[in-house]
């Protein structure tokens, strides 16, 4: 195995190879998130709402639509959604009076920890012997290439 950077044309088509994997591997996860659905309630939509509050603590709508690469419009819904659930409550945000501050609730948060939980418990089944090293390939490669989508512009 080399360790030498690859050309830009056989690179590519290895990429494409991940993006291969990744579509059916993200489909797959999200059909057993809304299998799990009635269990915790959640629709995908509101458990990445849930997710980033969880992780980067209270946001606006419009913040959590950047994040997400999502319209505005449909991260409001998915607010909406997890409000009317006491998932999350709408606050007033010091800095900015139009534009509310999202945060967790105590239900919000049990709800998205019982989701990783229960994910975590799966996750604990992938089997193949991996390294830290062979994740942090992973996670490098991923990240690259979204980092590569995100910098290129769509007329």
């Amino acid at each position: 195995m080399t360790t030498a950077p690859l050309p830009p044309d056989e690179l590519a088509t290895r990429l494409a190879n991940v993006y291969n994997l990744v579509g059916p591997l993200y489909r797959r996860v999200l059909r057993k998130v809304e299998q799990a659905a009635p269990i915790e309630g959640l629709s995908v939509g509101v458990r990445a709402v849930l997710d980033l509050l969880r992780t980067r603590g209270p946001m606006t709508v419009p913040q959590l639509g950047r994040t997400q690469a999502l319209s505005r419009q449909f991260v409001q819904r998915m607010v909406n959604d997890a409000a009317a659930q006491d998932l999350v409550e709408i606050a007033p945000n010091p800095d900015h009076r139009r534009s509310s501050l999202i945060r967790l609730t105590e239900v919000g948060d049990a709800a998205i920890m019982s989701v990783h939980a229960r994910e975590h418990a799966l996750l604990r089944q992938v089997g193949g012997e991996l390294t830290a090293a062979d994740v942090d390939a992973c996670l490098r490669v991923l990240t690259q290439m979204l980092a590569a989508i995100d910098d290129v512009d769509v007329d």
